[in-house]
């Protein structure tokens, strides 16, 4: 079945574009934008409306495949590509992927994702975002040609197997902590509720007073508001580097107290603490957070550390896996660019016993969120995103609904 035709079309994404950078130099929230001057280059505000590139490829027999192409929230920073806008970038889809894809057979995912992953321009890979959603339409046509789940060909092409298993589902509130938590025990998200700890004055506290109060709340609402008593999701919390400023982030005897406490205030659950410092270079935040997981280790501290910041492609996964820098790493889909970058990272990951997050970020699609969901059912990552969007109902509805979607047709195929 071959590829014949393929579209772009400009598209909305469930988010914003937001300029890390002004943020965290203190920007100030003004409804549902920042006031402020943005220091990331490319930004014309420190919040713009988030854009993506939805790509079409028509088969043969008029069946249409298609992906998003789509950039984090915190495009341009920590190390990330910058910021990705449709009226820029289509020309580059039209001009240098669609030549290379019109007439190809669709009989191979992984063939066709790493010929895309090689087109350079100008001696440069193409923006991750390009071959995030290119690679997801590829995807969708191999599936579509062979009359099969997306899942199915990834279980076939990395030789897996498929189960009905459930992934759990890592729900996002952002500055809607205390409404957004509600939503999420309610619906009994396995993890909850990232929370957006992004400023050191309004959300951790000068001396991490801010956060422990929370976490000691939603402990106590988990308590509360849950129906069942062995209902017990993990706590995973988003500090983007904020108690490395304000413990610094080389003094690991520090951090690891103020950690100990807020692992105490969290019990009976499992805390998860991603991105406790950003020591603004690869190299260096991977020898800090590798030191400070030693020793929150030796010292049997309960919490978990998760790597982001820094920790962007397959090879700076694979590096902090292999020294054990967090006890689990993000693996944020679009900034790895094709999926089959994705489905190699979490295999890296379960194979060298570090806890495998497939994320992402708010600022992604339906389609992107759906693709996804097909590659942790094959894959089985520790967890994965609620995507896209900070509302927790209608992320979380995309993901949980895909996800049980591909449980009933694998249950279905296996009673035949």
């Amino acid at each position: 079945m071959k590829i014949k035709q393929a579209i772009c079309a400009p598209a909305r994404t469930g988010f914003y574009f937001d300029d890390q950078r002004a943020i965290k130099a203190g920007a100030a929230p003004d409804g549902a934008t920042y006031r402020g001057t943005p220091i990331t280059p490319g930004f014309t505000a420190v919040r713009q409306a988030g854009e993506a590139i939805s790509v079409m490829l028509i088969l043969e027999d008029g069946q249409i495949a298609y992906g998003d192409c789509a950039a984090v929230q915190y495009s341009g920073a920590g190390g990330r590509d910058p910021l990705f806008l449709a009226e820029d970038f289509i020309p580059v889809i039209e001009q240098h992927i669609f030549p290379a894809l019109i007439g190809q057979d669709a009989d191979s995912f992984r063939r066709l994702a790493e010929e895309v992953e090689a087109i350079q321009v100008g001696g440069k890979p193409l923006h991750t975002a390009i071959r995030y959603g290119v690679s997801q339409a590829i995807l969708d046509a191999v599936a579509k040609a062979k009359h099969q789940l997306m899942c199915e060909v990834i279980a076939d092409e990395y030789d897996l197997t498929l189960t009905t298993e459930e992934v759990p589902i890592f729900t996002q509130s952002g500055d809607s902590r205390y409404e957004g938590a509600d939503k999420m025990i309610i619906k009994g998200a396995e993890v909850l509720p990232h929370a957006l700890i992004n400023n050191v004055d309004t959300k951790l506290g000068r001396s991490g007073e801010l956060l422990l109060e929370y976490v000691a709340w939603l402990r106590d609402r988990i308590l509360s508001l849950r129906t069942d008593e062995d209902y017990c999701p993990a706590i995973h919390i988003d500090v983007y580097g904020t108690i490395g400023q304000v413990f610094g982030n080389d003094n690991y005897t520090a951090m690891a107290d103020y950690l100990e406490t807020l692992g105490n205030a969290a019990a009976p659950f499992q805390l998860r603490i991603e991105g406790p410092m950003d020591a603004e270079e690869r190299e260096a935040q991977m020898q800090a957070l590798s030191a400070l997981t030693k020793l929150i280790d030796e010292r049997n501290i309960p919490v978990q550390l998760v790597a982001d910041e820094w920790c962007n492609t397959l090879a700076d996964i694979q590096y902090f896996a292999d020294n054990r820098a967090g006890h689990m790493v993000q693996i944020k889909t679009p900034d790895l660019g094709g999926i089959h970058n994705t489905v190699e990272a979490v295999l890296y990951c379960k194979a060298r016993g570090v806890g495998a997050y497939q994320g992402g970020t708010c600022n992604e699609t339906d389609r992107t969120a759906q693709v996804c969901v097909h590659l942790a059912m094959a894959t089985k990552p520790d967890q994965m995103l609620a995507k896209p969007g900070m509302g927790v109902d209608e992320g979380y509805m995309v993901v949980y609904n895909e996800m049980q979607r591909i449980r009933a047709v694998l249950t279905a195929k296996e009673s035949v």
